[in-house]
């Protein structure tokens, strides 16, 4: 029988944070260790109860589409080759283990931006709940106001939310979030959309 991975350990490396399903830690002054854990998040709620294997299928689907997106915008990855992984793990002190093949990411440092950059297509999840709410508007965006749960957008909208450690990520209007931005918001925005075309075609 299968058993979940829901806590990650690494001898020899400092966690520096404990996300609701990735750990990160320090491997060197200029990269990180990225490692996703079988631990379940359901609408920001860590869920008693992990999924077997979870982590290696996450980690391939991100490393799936950020080889298909370097193109188009530089990410962090620096490999998920597990080989190349465990030989920076053990050259910063840390000891490798088989639990860790598949779900780990050497990525390089950066500095997260501050919000969540969402681009939705179609009227679902938080969004439906928000449209029913009021609808013939999404956050700003101005929408027909006869649109069933599903729908799908003319034109895919941007619509950042808070970034939240613990709890749920808080929707927010785009002046909110071109103000933590500053001069990125709008590359921000670009890019935001640009992915999700790319992606969806």
């Amino acid at each position: 029988m299968l058993t979940a991975l829901t806590n990650i350990e690494i001898t020899g490396l400092q966690r520096i944070s404990r996300g609701k399903v990735r750990d990160v830690f320090t491997v060197d002054d200029s990269s990180l260790l990225l490692v996703a854990s079988d631990r379940l998040s359901a609408f920001d709620v860590v869920l008693a109860e992990g999924i077997p294997n979870k982590g290696q299928v996450l980690t391939q689907m991100a490393a799936f589409w950020f080889s298909k997106t370097a193109s188009r915008v530089h990410n962090h990855v620096i490999t998920t080759d597990d080989r190349a992984v465990q030989r920076a793990v053990e050259q910063a002190g840390g000891v490798w283990t088989a639990a860790l093949s598949g779900r780990s990411m050497l990525c390089r440092r950066t500095k997260p931006l501050p919000i969540e950059a969402v681009v939705r297509g179609y009227l679902a999840g938080s969004a439906w709940k928000e449209y029913k709410a009021h609808p013939g508007e999404l956050w700003g965006h101005a929408l027909p106001v006869h649109l069933v749960e599903s729908s799908a957008f003319s034109t895919p909208i941007y619509t950042p939310s808070s970034k939240a450690t613990q709890g749920h990520d808080l929707p927010m209007q785009i002046s909110d979030a071109a103000d933590l931005l500053g001069n990125y918001a709008l590359q921000v925005q670009d890019i935001s959309m640009d992915l999700y075309g790319f992606a969806a075609k």
